[in-house]
């Protein structure tokens, strides 16, 4: 550890006082596990630490991309928290560690930390293991996870000034204006703030290839890198196949096994700025395979490779997003799709032991979707006894009926805005 780099780094953060976006996660500030913060690069993970930073005693933030920073080893933490002391005459009793992935064994100085009982401890990272039963596993039953995408659709309105209670009609234009607005370019917070919004997402783009995706997984075969990274920008609210995107890049001329292609996929996923939806099935197996759907962490992503407009395909992501957002507040939430000969319904909710919810999301219910969108969903509730069954549309509301079954029709920006959203 060079410690006149780490003093150097505490003294440059000692001033700094950001400006805070208020988000709507709500983690425990005094609870005596580790908060795991986990979320796509540039959602505002290290923003949050600084937000609940104000309610927090004796705060340090320990930045782990920073380079005077980033080559320290984990046995070395202890030594940059006493170079905060000598420093500021004081002792932290929270620490905010950013982006811990990047310390190879974090999760042993974490777990020593915690076993002191001395701090809060808070951290940050980039990766989908984190969300996994692996974190479980390295911290041993000493953490509790978070998903943290970028804004939400509430927050984006708060962002707008735009309040959604009691909407007349004229509010009602509005907030489908701005929704459109969010769908298109997505909830990042520097594309929202910012002006260069196509831009700023081509770069997004590009950093996930290169440093989340290629980099750290020391990626050799960078064309048939490439071609799964744009193939699945392309294919988001698909379903997608190892098998099938191996026969593709085949056809294309890049070389490559249906293994590697696998682990590929597995090594895009661990960004988490791509999520794969199982297919619904009561065999552990049977869901753990592929094909899956996939969906990306924030729909302006789709800028960078979409070559047409497809409204739900926008509208199914952002569902499946706000489903992700949920299961914060209720862990025992589990999203699937359903798809078989018979039928397929975007959304299967599973909640405890049961089916709780299906949801299908379309543009637009009409005279040609109408058979393909109800039926399926009549289908899965007959066969899991689910009674509670909606239609997301852009702006369509009511219910149908189809025999005994009632189907609530409801515009997606209430459904967003809804307390309950299902």
């Amino acid at each position: 550890m060079d410690k006149e780099e780490v003093l150097d780094y505490f003294k440059e953060y000692a001033d700094l006082n950001p400006k805070v976006i208020s988000r709507d996660l709500a983690v425990p500030i005094d609870s005596d596990f580790i908060i795991s913060l986990i979320g796509p690069r540039r959602a505002g993970k290290t923003y949050y630490l600084f937000q609940i930073s104000k309610e927090l005693d004796s705060p340090v933030y320990l930045n782990f991309e920073d380079s005077r920073l980033r080559n320290i080893t984990y046995k070395e933490i202890r030594d940059v928290i006493r170079a905060y002391t000598e420093l500021h005459g004081k002792e932290p009793k929270a620490l905010l560690l950013d982006e811990v992935q990047v310390i190879e064994g974090w999760s042993i100085m974490a777990r020593e930390l915690h076993d002191l009982k001395k701090y809060r401890i808070f951290i940050t990272g980039s990766s989908s293991k984190m969300l996994s039963a692996e974190i479980a596993t390295q911290l041993r039953g000493r953490t509790l996870s978070y998903l943290l995408l970028p804004f939400s659709f509430k927050e984006f309105l708060r962002i707008k000034g735009i309040d959604a209670k009691n909407a007349t009609k004229d509010k009602e234009a509005m907030i489908k204006n701005v929704l459109s607005e969010y769908m298109e370019f997505g909830g990042f917070p520097e594309v929202v703030l910012g002006t260069e919004k196509q831009k700023i997402l081509r770069e997004y783009s590009d950093l996930i290839l290169f440093k989340d995706f290629i980099e750290r997984h020391e990626i050799r075969n960078i064309s048939l890198a490439r071609y799964i990274h744009e193939s699945i920008l392309q294919n988001f609210s698909k379903e997608v196949s190892s098998n099938a995107i191996f026969n593709k890049a085949k056809a294309a001329g890049i070389s490559a096994s249906n293994n590697t292609v696998y682990d590929y996929l597995e090594k895009l996923n661990d960004t988490v700025m791509f999520f794969f939806l199982d297919r619904y099935s009561r065999k552990v197996h049977e869901r753990a395979s592929w094909p899956k759907k996939v969906y990306l962490a924030d729909t302006g992503l789709s800028k960078a490779m979409r070559f047409s407009e497809d409204k739900s395909k926008l509208m199914e992501n952002i569902v499946a997003l706000e489903l992700m957002r949920k299961r914060n507040c209720d862990p025992n939430l589990e999203t699937y799709y359903i798809k078989n000969e018979n039928r397929e319904v975007d959304f299967a909710i599973k909640s405890g032991t049961s089916i709780s919810a299906l949801i299908q999301v379309a543009a637009e219910l009409n005279d040609e979707n109408y058979s393909r969108e109800i039926k399926p969903l009549v289908s899965a509730s007959e066969q899991f006894g689910c009674h509670d069954l909606s239609i997301i549309t852009w702006d369509q509301e009511g219910v149908e009926e189809y025999g005994d079954k009632r189907i609530k029709v409801v515009p997606l920006w209430k459904w967003l805005l809804s307390d309950s959203g299902m």
